[in-house]
C-alpha cells in the first residue's frame, strides 16, 4: 500500500492508496481512512463514519466489478467535507437498492446513503469513481454529522486526468 503524504493543519489535502482487489484489502482501506482522518485530527464519529463507507465502496468493488487493483483515496476539500472515493475498472453504474428483510447482502449503498452527506460516481472511458463525502464538524451547537447535506458542488475532476464521459446522480441528503 503507498500513500500520499497528508496534510494535518486543516487544509485541503488529499491521500491516496492502491490496493489489490481482494476481500483482505478491506481491511486494510479501513486502516488507510482511519489513518489519514487521525493524521487531519479527525477521530470518532468522522473516523468510523469513513470506515464503514469505505468499506462498504471497496466490497462492492471486489464482489462486482472484476477489477484488480483499486485506488482508494480520502480528500479534505475546501466546502468543509471530506469526500472518499474508490475506482475500479467497471462501466456499470452503483445502484441503490432495498435488500429483501432476509437477505445477507445488498445493503451496503443503503448504509453509505445513511451515512453520507452525498454520494455519487463518475464515470471515465476506463471505468469509475465510485464515491461519498462527510461532512467536517464545525463545533456548532446542535451539530449532527451524520446525513447533514453537503453544500452544492459541481462535476468533479477526474483523476486520471480525462474528461469524464459522465458525472452520474448525486444523492444528496
Amino acid at each position: 500500500m503507498t500513500a500520499a503524504s497528508t496534510d494535518a493543519t486543516g487544509a485541503p489535502g488529499r491521500s491516496s492508496a492502491e490496493l489489490p482487489c481482494v476481500p483482505e484489502s478491506v481491511g486494510r482501506a479501513r486502516a488507510f481512512v482511519t489513518g489519514v482522518l487521525t493524521g487531519w485530527g479527525m477521530e470518532g464519529d468522522l473516523s468510523d463514519c469513513g470506515e464503514a463507507i469505505v468499506s462498504e465502496l471497496l466490497t462492492n468493488v471486489v464482489d462486482h466489478t472484476g477489477t484488480d487493483l483499486t485506488e482508494v483515496a480520502v480528500e479534505r476539500r475546501g466546502d468543509g467535507s471530506v469526500r472518499i472515493e474508490v475506482t475500479d475498472r467497471s462501466q456499470s453504474a452503483p445502484r441503490l437498492g432495498k435488500a429483501a428483510d432476509d437477505a445477507e447482502c445488498g445493503r451496503g449503498l443503503s448504509l453509505v446513503d445513511a451515512l453520507s452527506a452525498c454520494w455519487g460516481y463518475d464515470a471515465h472511458p476506463d471505468g469509475k469513481v465510485t464515491w461519498a463525502e462527510i461532512k467536517i464538524p464545525t463545533g456548532e451547537p446542535g451539530e449532527y454529522v451524520r446525513g447533514r447535506r453537503a453544500p452544492s458542488a459541481g462535476a468533479t475532476t477526474p483523476r486520471c486526468g480525462q474528461p469524464p464521459v459522465r458525472t452520474a446522480v448525486r444523492h444528496d441528503r
